[in-house]
């Protein structure tokens, strides 16, 4: 039995909470900061959290002594949100949990606060190993676990999920938070297409919301933005999520983070995985937006992992992404391996029925999507798949012939090529091939846009590229890069050697290709801008 008082204090909402291993029940008191107009100001953050952080901790501590008696007796550690967040509330939050930690003499644990969010869901569902989605302020990403850490699968490409809604609700004139307004007005709206913009797993934002000031600007009825704003952005978030149960092989997924109080998002999800015969988990409210209770639980587990930190080495910080977390108080399972079928592939947006050496590709529908929205990325997307496979192969790139295609109705037939996915036949060999692939391909001016290990066909000494459908014509060096960003993120996401895979797969595309698109995929992920 462990009894932990978590802190958090990342951003607006100053919370402590008990919980107690024992009886697995979690209390938790918390004082939100709410700006009086636009989004949060850190320095006025920071001022609130100095005030409400003494109060909301000495009402945890007197819940203790209540219950438990003292609590230099009752309590095993504090734990305290050590990031990702505003730096001037996290030093804050830091002070105090080092303070109450010298005080109680008990041992101090520092937890990332996105792990959390995750930890928490996967704590109260009972899940073994899920696929975890986090939709929170200012960060949105795609998450597994293998090989002592929780690999990114997929972030967005600019801003937080809850932080791009708020970017226009502010437009518009509505305070924070704006994610709620936005859904209360879209109940009332008719859905208006907007950018719809996802690369592998990955995502941006940024178009999608300087398109929707724009149609309010242009007098558009702000329902009908908020609308097709909030349908495509959570469509989008369904969609890598059902891209990385598909990549990875996982039947369960936990929803995470402040935007996952949405009705909408939730009801998307759960949706998708019934869909694909996956479970799906999102925790009540009050573990949702940002809490003490999920600070505890996870400050529980690392604490009994023997997981803590010295005082000296408790520094805050701002820009602890999930990914550089070693997970201690995990075992070394991670998410499952996907299960072949000798005559049928489910991917996340296909069924491929085989015929001989024909397959024949049917791209569904996808009913959390609104229809004109999923009528549209069917079409397209099967339009680009036929050309640029057939473009591809024009290169010199292996791809399967096409041999017949219906956009309207979401249907090709290709040539069956190769034995096995990549995935399930991983090797150097392989990688280096699709390092070389891709550099052709960006030679001639476009990208595959979901290069992972399950779009790419091994068998016969070759190393084949399938599944076009989300690439597109383009002279732009981030696309390339992005092209590489996200073969990078599937391949170290599902491979025990990934290193070694990554190093060959880049050697092999300098070696064919422009050696300044791997710079820029350098740039990519130094930017800081994953947070």
């Amino acid at each position: 039995m462990t009894r932990v008082l978590g802190i958090e204090g990342t951003a607006w909402c100053a919370s402590a909470a008990l919980f107690d291993s024992g009886t697995d029940t979690v209390s938790i008191e918390s004082d939100a900061y709410q700006p009086d107009s636009g989004g949060i100001h850190p320095r006025e953050a920071a001022e609130h959290m100095r005030e409400a952080i003494p109060t909301v901790v000495e009402t945890v501590l007197e819940e203790v002594r209540e219950t438990y008696g003292d609590p230099s007796d009752a309590l095993d550690a504090v734990a305290f949100s050590r990031g990702p967040g505003i730096g001037p509330c996290l030093r804050i939050v830091g002070t105090a949990a080092r303070a109450l930690s010298g005080v109680l003499d008990v041992p101090l644990v520092g937890v990332n606060h996105m792990v959390a969010h995750l930890e928490v869901g996967r704590h109260r569902s009972g899940f073994d190993s899920p696929v975890c989605l986090n939709a929170s302020g200012a960060n949105a990403h795609v998450l597994g676990y293998r090989n002592g850490r929780y690999r990114v699968l997929g972030e967005t490409m600019d801003t937080g999920v809850g932080n791009a809604l708020d970017k226009f609700t502010r437009h518009v004139g509505w305070t924070h938070p704006g994610g709620p307004k936005v859904e209360a007005h879209a109940r009332d709206g008719e859905y208006i297409e907007l950018p719809y913009v996802v690369k592998g797993m990955d995502f941006s934002f940024s178009g999608i919301m300087s398109a929707a000031k724009a149609a309010y600007d242009d007098g558009v009825p702000v329902e009908d933005v908020c609308c097709g704003l909030q349908e495509n952005v959570f469509a989008m978030l369904a969609e890598v999520s059902e891209r990385a149960l598909s990549l990875t092989g996982a039947e369960e997924l936990v929803l995470g983070g402040g935007v996952a109080q949405n009705d909408r998002l939730r009801s998307m999800l759960e949706s998708m995985c019934n869909e694909r015969g996956a479970d799906f988990y999102a925790p009540e409210p009050r573990f949702l937006r940002d809490n003490a209770g999920m600070i505890a639980v996870l400050g529980a587990k690392m604490y009994e992992a023997g997981d803590t930190v010295d005082i000296a080495d408790s520094r805050v910080l701002p820009n602890f992404r999930p990914d550089e977390v070693e997970v201690t108080w995990r075992s070394g399972e991670g998410v499952a391996e996907p299960v072949a079928d000798d005559d049928r592939q489910q991917g996340a947006e296909a069924v491929v029925d085989l015929d001989g050496r024909r397959a024949h590709k049917q791209r569904l529908s996808k009913p959390y999507r609104h229809p004109q929205l999923d009528e549209a990325l069917r079409t397209r997307r099967t339009r680009s798949e036929a050309r640029l496979t057939s473009e591809a192969r024009r290169l010199g790139v292996p791809t399967p012939v096409v041999f017949d295609v219906d956009p309207s109705e979401g249907r090709l037939v290709f040539e069956y090529v190769g034995d096995a996915d990549l995935r399930d036949d991983l090797d150097e060999s392989g990688v280096r091939d699709v390092g070389r692939h891709l550099a052709r391909c960006h030679e001639a001016g476009f990208v595959h846009g979901d290069p992972t290990p399950r779009n790419a066909r091994v068998g016969g000494g070759r190393t084949y590229l399938i599944d076009f459908g989300l690439g597109y014509y383009t002279d732009d060096i981030e696309d390339y890069a992005m092209d590489l960003h996200v073969f990078e993120g599937a391949l170290g996401g599902t491979a025990d050697d990934a290193p070694e895979l990554l190093e060959a797969f880049e050697d092999a595309y300098r070696d064919a290709g422009d050696p300044r698109v791997v710079q820029q995929l350098r740039g990519i992920e130094g930017r800081g801008r994953y947070q």
